[in-house]
């Protein structure tokens, strides 16, 4: 934690979680708002139905490339430089995106999109836990949650009115400008929080030491498959929304929207229980909770779909339920995370991010084409998911007991 904390953010601690949520948008605002215009981007630009899942593979192959290294420079150059620089990157790539004329084009600017975007989710966690001792970081974790998870329920929403009203190219156009005022923003109001006695010294080989230290410690990749690997259960759905959306369940693009508000409805509810419960209960216990949470909810989603067909009456809430679970145990678990070694906070939050990026690109590239056109394999590989995390966290509770039992108290 940064000794001066204190002196650098005056302002309302809501504030300050509102400006790092700014950041963490960028990521669903990238994915979710161009979802509804597949379809027309299809007709225009000649691609085949392969060629528009790639515009989301490479997007998030980028996204979990770049990870690797957004937090370990910010570990050595600075929170704020990494942060304005991805932005830079990220607006140039959208304008790339809205002038493409080929399908070629638009998966080469999408990938400059994922190279760039992760820059802000990645640096803010360290920025949190730069600033706020564990408990107090649990709540702002949970707050920037909250107000990160207005982002995907407007982005379709965005989405399928521009594409009504303007056209695809306008959907791009919108993120080249979200990223013009989010550069300006940041510019103005986030200060460094790194403070210069904790910058590690930027070299390969030191480089090199920090990944081995992280990569070759089992705790962290089990932490980071107990965050990341669930997350791919609702985030499945939304990867295939155009065809589970609006071949399974007969809606429209401009209808996406409820399916958004569902996940985003129980990510926000999960994220204000969880800052509710900061300090309060173990972190073990809270993890257990939610793992329960998506695991009965999982269960019963399958058996309804091998039951009774998809119907939007109903299909929809196990989304949200699920992502309600996933909320309350994530924000723990990321600090949990952030904390096995705390001198290397940003090439923590990197690595994390990698590996469920990855996991996310595999997701998209692999199994969603695979599995998006069958409510019931949709369903399935949702809860196989879900229990590859419980089976992480299951693992870790076994064999490091310990870990887990200071967030609450530290």
């Amino acid at each position: 934690m940064n000794p001066d904390a204190h002196k650098l953010w005056l302002a309302p601690q809501w504030a300050f979680a509102v400006l790092l949520a700014l950041l963490g948008m960028l990521g669903p605002f990238s994915i979710d708002t161009y979802l509804p215009a597949f379809a027309d981007i299809t007709r225009s630009l000649d691609a085949t139905p392969v060629q528009m899942q790639q515009t989301l593979s490479a997007y998030l192959f980028g996204f979990a490339f770049m990870s690797l290294f957004h937090g370990a420079f910010s570990d050595s150059f600075g929170r704020r430089p990494v942060v304005l620089w991805g932005l830079a990157a990220f607006t140039v790539a959208s304008a790339g995106c809205a002038l493409s004329q080929s399908i070629g084009q638009l998966i080469f600017f999408r990938a400059m999109q994922g190279l760039s975007t992760g820059a802000g989710i990645v640096v803010s966690r360290a920025v949190i836990r730069d600033m706020y001792p564990p408990s107090q970081a649990q709540k702002v974790m949970s707050q920037v949650t909250i107000f990160f998870g207005v982002a995907p329920a407007i982005a379709p929403m965005v989405g399928g009115w521009m594409l009504v009203h303007v056209s695809w190219h306008g959907i791009f156009w919108f993120l080249t400008g979200v990223g013009v005022v989010l550069w300006l923003a940041i510019y103005r109001a986030l200060p460094e929080t790194l403070h210069a006695t904790q910058r590690q010294h930027f070299h390969p080989k030191n480089l090199m030491a920090g990944y081995w230290q992280l990569g070759s410690d089992p705790r962290f990749f089990l932490l980071a498959l107990a965050s990341g690997i669930p997350f791919n259960g609702m985030f499945l759905y939304i990867l295939s929304a155009p065809v589970f959306l609006g071949e399974h369940l007969q809606l429209q693009p401009q209808q996406f929207f409820w399916c958004f508000l569902m996940t985003i409805g129980g990510i926000m509810g999960g994220a204000l229980v969880s800052g509710r419960m900061a300090g309060k209960i173990k972190p073990t216990r809270q993890i257990r909770i939610g793992f329960s949470i998506m695991l009965v909810i999982a269960v019963i989603n399958l058996v309804a779909n091998l039951l009774f067909k998809a119907h939007v009456s109903w299909a929809l809430f196990p989304l949200g339920i699920f992502s309600f679970g996933w909320a309350l145990m994530v924000p723990v678990v990321t600090l949990l995370v952030l904390d096995l070694h705390p001198e290397r906070r940003g090439m923590a939050s990197s690595l994390q991010m990698f590996v469920g990026s990855t996991a996310n690109g595999i997701v998209a590239g692999v199994i969603s084409p695979l599995v998006m056109h069958s409510t019931v394999a949709l369903a399935a590989s949702s809860l196989l998911m879900m229990c590859l995390g419980l089976v992480s966290w299951s693992y870790i509770r076994h064999r490091w007991p310990e870990i887990g039992h200071t967030i609450a108290h530290g």
